[in-house]
């Protein structure tokens, strides 16, 4: 005689929906994981898509651009009254600004002739963190903080964060692009994803090449069709993942099998986005697109309307604008390399519609001394400044900024931020709140504990968003 059905106990039956819904959502959870670059909705509706950084590596001199300073022209060649603080070297007496301020727009922005054609062609889209401050005064430290949240420890980029909590609008461009002619200080940690998993982490093109075979290595594959490559790709990610398994804690793993199915994808979508040839040559001529900043520029838009996240630009090789010496000439000849460059990519952006979904964010990673820097070969002229990470400027436009504003203040030196302060964090902070993020809830679990960009610390400066 067949035994009767047992009743399910309560147990039972839940095990068994559970495990039902599991199998149901085991689809989407499959198609998830396999594309971790997908689309994914950010906390809140975002007011930008994109970013695109320009980083003026090295530190310019905010006392010389975007923050005038009477005073201390006043003060030129005597001691500050309320002495100097101590920042990398040792700084002397008071030295007054070379370049020429004035006003520019509606608005009555006031910046010097650095940067002359940003200010007089978008003064009211721009808005200067004249308030910004950091931890240091070296530049590797200052540096990874500005990038990466942390100026000691290895942490993933904010580029890295990003591409983590959006993916990327193009599976066939890396989510996260980093342009630089050469390598900044602290080289690749400033676009890492550290404990991220690797396909997040920035890709960098060495912008010192032209061609798009030189900026992209193996771009085109002379000896494969499409199909070959496919097949030979399947069988070398079956390998690889055998060879991760039991080295699963290693993310240069990770990030070498993400980099071989990138670059498949890439061969055809990067050799259109970085060719500028196929722009026109009023486009050449408005980005300076025969100097190596103006390229960059220029790529940085393209890579940008074609769906590409964050795009980091440098200015140039380790740190151009660390005018220890000779300021005057300094600041002039890389305001000259950076400004017209500058200026067109907002004036594109903005005839594209671009520029309310793009997040401009132009600095270094701290400012100069408003003290002239005393030179270590006691036979120089002091003419430079030292680094300042007490105050300094940063600016930003686009993506739900306020245009047309000066936030916050240094004193009337221009040595530290004394009004509405704004920390490294707090930057953070409010580029995650642009693009829909709160910043205290988008975490990753590593180690033991859920970690953040800006640590724990940070507070949006909402009086800056529109």
């Amino acid at each position: 005689m067949l035994n009767e059905p047992q009743p399910f106990t309560r147990r039972q039956l839940l095990g068994q929906v559970g495990t039902g819904l599991g199998l149901l959502a085991l689809p989407g959870l499959l198609e998830a994981s396999s594309n971790p670059l997908a689309v994914k909705q950010p906390h809140f509706r975002p007011r930008a898509k994109h970013v695109i950084h320009i980083y003026l590596n090295g530190g310019p001199s905010h006392v010389d651009t975007w923050d005038p300073k009477p005073t201390l022209t006043k003060w030129a060649g005597k001691r500050l009254p309320q002495g100097n603080l101590t920042t990398e070297r040792k700084t002397g007496v008071a030295l007054g600004s070379p370049f020429k301020f004035r006003q520019h727009g509606e608005s009555g922005l006031w910046c010097s002739e650095v940067f002359e054609k940003t200010a007089s062609q978008h003064a009211e889209r721009i808005c200067v963190l004249r308030s910004m401050y950091a931890n240091t005064p070296n530049h590797e430290q200052s540096m990874r903080l500005m990038n990466s949240g942390d100026e000691r420890l290895p942490r993933p980029s904010y580029g890295a964060w990003l591409t983590y909590g959006l993916g990327t609008e193009n599976q066939n461009l890396p989510g996260f692009v980093a342009l630089c002619p050469g390598l900044p200080v602290a080289d690749y940690s400033n676009w890492r994803s550290a404990f991220l998993p690797g396909v997040y982490q920035g890709t960098y093109l060495d912008t010192r090449k032209q061609k798009v075979e030189e900026l992209l290595d193996n771009i085109r594959n002379a000896s494969l069709s499409a199909a070959a490559q496919r097949r030979q790709l399947n069988l070398l990610a079956v390998l690889n993942r055998q060879h991760q398994q039991p080295r699963s804690e290693d993310p240069n793993l990770e990030a070498r099998i993400q980099s071989f199915e990138l670059a498949y994808r890439m061969q055809m979508e990067a050799t259109d986005a970085l060719d500028i040839s196929r722009e026109p040559q009023s486009i050449h001529k408005l980005y300076q697109a025969d100097t190596v900043h103006g390229r960059q520029m220029l790529i940085a838009r393209r890579l940008i309307e074609r769906g590409v996240r964050v795009v980091q630009c440098y200015h140039g090789d380790v740190q151009p604008w660390d005018s220890h010496n000779n300021i005057a000439t300094a600041h002039r000849d890389l305001g000259k390399q950076c400004d017209g460059p500058i200026a067109a990519l907002l004036t594109d952006l903005r005839q594209r519609g671009l520029l309310e979904e793009t997040l401009i964010v132009c600095g270094g990673e701290f400012g100069r001394t408003p003290a002239v820097e005393i030179p270590l070969d006691s036979k120089q002229q002091p003419t430079g400044r030292d680094h300042n990470h007490h105050g300094f400027t940063v600016w930003l436009a686009g993506g739900g900024v306020k245009g047309g504003m000066a936030y916050g203040a240094t004193d009337e030196f221009g040595y530290v931020a004394v009004e509405d302060r704004v920390h490294v964090h707090d930057l953070h902070a409010t580029m995650l709140h642009l693009l829909g993020f709160d910043h205290e809830r988008l975490t990753y679990r590593h180690a033991g504990r859920d970690f953040r960009l800006t640590d724990l610390h940070g507070n949006v400066v909402r009086d800056i968003i529109v």
